[in-house]
């Protein structure tokens, strides 16, 4: 097998830790221990035995990961070293050469990236910008047939920031349905709502529903690494063994504080945060991106400390981001990078005098390119 570059990822490992500021960041500043870990608690995590966790995560985490979603039972839960090992368990155990998959178009490319390297054939529908980063349900429909297998999606949407509504996700429901297709929804963001209710999950709508979460976006927790798979328990069984030649297990550490963060008064505490973060940021990058006149129009996002905004230079996307790191250091995603040039993912997760400074940096590198 053949993979390609996972040109996001390398690109961010790159830059991420070398520039004064990271705008490509797309989750809340991360917390500190002392800052969501009690003080009984943390007396007790010192005391924290590193060893081997169980594999596919401790009944405790398990049970409360499952309290989060009605109807989700413990036995459903497969918990991973973060959400990107849970995407590639599932792409690992589940496609095979010649399957079709359905992939929305822009999103986070790691599961595009798998699909293609285990031999899948992939076909693409859209959200589009003059809908409000809204699904083109026209395009799913006609990529849809009785050979896909699945129709993968993230909700809230990453790069855009877009929520789908309860329509658009009956209407997606409807052609899984049709076709007998699984529905694989990463909801990494759910929880990180600026707007509204938390988002709902498709768990629970359908008999053939695999979701994706974990603790790096909505909590500010991505250190911790723990994400969860949550599937039929006959699917859930099946990936088990995917996992126990991967990273064998969670971390012991990352369970036990994992366990901490979804204790039902420190989640509630840690998401009254990012709501708070969600707030004052955008505001703040809102009056930025307005204040540049013509040369940015973008969608709000609903969900996500992430804004994708496009730009209006002849400069290819990576191009763009990389003289900005060379001359302000300050990195943002590109465009290119999902897809779509002449956008940039710009990340306001940050504290808000760090967001100040980068923005006021990336407006100078911009004032002389109008």
């Amino acid at each position: 097998m053949k993979i390609e570059i996972f040109k996001l990822e390398r690109m961010q490992s790159t830059w991420e830790n070398v520039v004064d500021y990271n705008l490509a960041e797309s989750g809340i500043h991360a917390l500190s221990l002392e800052e969501f870990v009690p003080g009984r608690d943390l007396e007790e995590v010192l005391k924290q035995r590193l060893g081997y966790s169980q594999t596919n995560g401790t009944p405790e985490l398990r049970d409360k990961i499952a309290a989060l979603t009605p109807g989700v039972k413990p036995d459903e839960i497969q918990v991973t070293s973060g959400s990107t090992e849970a995407n590639y368990l599932l792409m690992w155990s589940l496609i095979e050469p010649g399957d079709e998959v359905v992939f929305e178009l822009p999103n986070y490319m790691q599961m595009w990236g798998l699909i293609r390297a285990f031999g899948a054939k992939v076909k693409t529908f859209h959200l589009r910008e003059d809908g409000n980063w809204a699904p083109d349900l026209e395009e799913l429909e006609k990529s849809v047939t009785k050979k896909t297998k699945f129709i993968i999606l993230t909700n809230p949407n990453n790069p855009t920031g877009a929520v789908l509504t309860k329509e658009e996700m009956a209407s997606i429901l409807r052609l899984a349905q049709r076709s007998g297709a699984w529905i694989l929804a990463d909801e990494v963001y759910q929880d990180a709502e600026r707007i509204g209710q938390r988002s709902p999950s498709f768990w629970g709508l359908y008999d053939r529903v695999i979701t994706v979460n974990g603790l790096s976006k909505a909590y500010g927790l991505p250190g911790l690494r723990i994400g969860w798979i949550t599937a039929p328990p006959d699917l859930s069984q099946r990936i088990w063994p995917y996992h126990d030649y991967t990273t064998i297990c969670p971390s012991g550490l990352g369970d036990r504080l994992a366990r901490i963060a979804l204790t039902p008064e420190v989640r509630d505490r840690i998401l009254k945060r990012t709501r708070d973060i969600l707030t004052q940021n955008f505001a703040i990058l809102e009056s930025w991106l307005k204040k540049q006149g013509e040369l940015f129009s973008f969608v709000p996002p609903r969900a996500g400390a992430i804004t994708f905004a496009r730009y209006r230079l002849p400069e290819n996307s990576t191009e763009l981001a990389l003289r900005i790191i060379r001359e302000k250091s300050v990195f943002l995603a590109p465009g290119d990078l999902f897809e779509m040039d002449h956008f940039l993912r710009i990340g306001f997760g940050l504290n808000e005098p760090d967001l100040r400074a980068a923005l006021s940096r990336v407006e100078d590198a911009l004032r002389n390119r109008r």
